[in-house]
Order: C-alpha cells, then structure tokens, then sequence
C-alpha cells in the first residue's frame, strides 16, 4: 500500500465489540461502554497506518474500512 494519506471509517452497525481494533492500535481505536467501536482518528499520522491496517484487517466483522490516495 501507498504511504500516503490513509482515511479511516467504521461502521458500528458491523462491529460486534470483539476489541482487536482497540487492542491493536488504540491511538486510533477505543471501545465505547457497550463494548463496539469508537473511531479516534480518522486520519491517523503515518506513524499509525500499519496498525490501523492490521486493525482492520483482523476485524472479524469488517466493520473498519480504509482509503488511501488523496
């Protein structure tokens, strides 16, 4: 993937409160008191994206979505 600029979205009507995303890169990630997605940042620094990416990619429920480019 590209270094660019990465966007992140959720879609909590998907997340079923499984906690990875938080786990794994809680910079942009939480968990609201029902147990299900809290989006941080949108736009994380690129210090940020391979755990965003991770996060995402380990989502059993593929509520988290990513873009890149501009």
């Amino acid at each position: 993937m590209t270094d660019g600029p990465l966007r992140v979205g959720v879609d909590r009507r998907l997340c079923c409160g499984a906690g990875m995303c938080a786990l794994l890169a809680p910079e942009v990630f939480d968990q609201c008191e029902g147990g299900f997605v809290v989006l941080l940042d949108p736009g994380p620094p690129a210090a940020a994206h391979a755990a965003a990416r991770e996060a995402a990619d380990q989502c059993p429920c593929s509520a988290i979505t990513l873009h890149t480019g501009d």
